[in-house]
């Protein structure tokens, strides 16, 4: 994604976190500064001394190729599995998850009117998984968005779907709000999310939420689910539409099964 431009902060505040993800958008590969100071758009002693205390704070590594992702990076992640996980051990939950299903399994949370995929058991290089950790911004398209869209109060809801929007994103994909809420009324009665080609047309995904309890706190996304701040969660799988077909009841089974497995281990 190119840079277009300071955002709401200084701009070298802004630049620096621009430099940082372009550093992490990359194939793997260390990024030169020239490259990277051509992406800003500015000058190569900019770039400089933006990435000087990035490097210095551990956020980047300088190689003899370039910049790479550095050490406070996985730290930082797992802070965030800290923060946010609503039962000990979630990547306990999701291998075994993936084992009874053979399905790549994923955990995600809700939290301040923002959606995280914060964990998978996708490998980093299956470049070809629609779903990669990070903020999901297609909620609408995705069980583990409906899911998790279903536990909010609808005010909330509704901002959310202001703030993101609706995009289409394949044929199947849900773009009107009120067919989304139709939808998520069906899911709050089922317990059970499912997505059919709508964010990616080869794959379906299946979710059901952790947390029945998101509709006191803020506003913004409620209380339930445990440990996580206010978060909302949810657990899914994803796999070839055709497969699911042949497995639903299988697949929803161990999935509710699953979810009530966390729910009774509670918070950490």
């Amino acid at each position: 994604m190119p840079y277009t431009g300071p955002g709401t902060g200084p701009q070298s505040v802004d630049r620096a976190l621009a430099l940082l993800d372009a550093v992490a958008d990359t194939g793997g590969g260390p990024v030169g500064a020239k490259a990277l100071a051509r992406r800003l758009e500015c000058s190569l002693s900019t770039a400089y001394h933006l990435l000087a205390p990035l490097t210095e704070r551990g956020y980047l590594v300088r190689t003899a190729q370039g910049y790479v992702l550095g050490p406070r990076i996985p730290g930082l992640h797992r802070s965030l599995l800290r923060q946010l996980e609503p039962a000990p051990r979630m990547a306990d939950v999701l291998a075994r998850l993936r084992r009874a299903t053979g399905a790549e399994a994923y955990y995600t949370a809700y939290r301040g009117g923002v959606i995280t995929v914060v964990d998978t058991t996708a490998p980093v290089t299956d470049t070809g998984n629609p779903f990669t950790p990070g903020r999901e911004t297609r909620a609408h398209a995705t069980a583990h968005g409906k899911a998790l869209l279903a536990e909010l109060p609808r005010p909330a809801l509704r901002r959310y779907l202001a703030e993101h929007g609706m995009a289409r994103l394949t044929g199947a994909t849900i773009t009107r709000a009120d067919v989304l809420e139709a939808e998520l009324s069906r899911v709050r009665g089922q317990g059970f999310a499912v997505s059919v080609g709508e964010a990616d047309p080869a794959y379906t995904c299946a979710a059901v939420a952790l947390s029945r309890d998101a509709g006191g706190g803020d506003g913004q996304g409620g209380g339930g689910g445990g440990g996580g701040g206010g978060a909302v969660h949810a657990l899914s799988v994803s796999l070839p539409t055709a497969e699911f077909r042949r497995r639903t009841e299988e697949i929803r089974a161990v999935l509710v099964r699953t979810a009530a497995d966390v729910l009774a281990a509670g918070p950490r």
